[in-house]
């Protein structure tokens, strides 16, 4: 994954859509259906954080573009 768009693709493997309308909440939410994909060992360690970084860039990204 090097994405967003993978991220979310990770998370359509698994019936999950993500979207609440605003792009840094889309974030925070799939950043929380990530957490609970790991918890629930339906992906490995690997996998979880490698798309926790991605969202954490992204979300970062967000409040910088917020910030101006």
């Amino acid at each position: 994954m090097e994405s967003l768009y993978d991220v979310q693709q990770l998370l359509k493997q698994f019936g999950i859509y993500v979207y609440v309308g605003k792009r840094i909440y889309d974030i925070e939410l799939m950043q929380i259906e990530l957490k609970n994909l790991y918890d629930g060992r339906l992906i490995d360690r690997d996998t979880y954080l490698n798309g926790w970084r991605i969202l954490k860039r992204e979300h970062h990204i967000e409040e910088s573009r917020e910030g101006e």
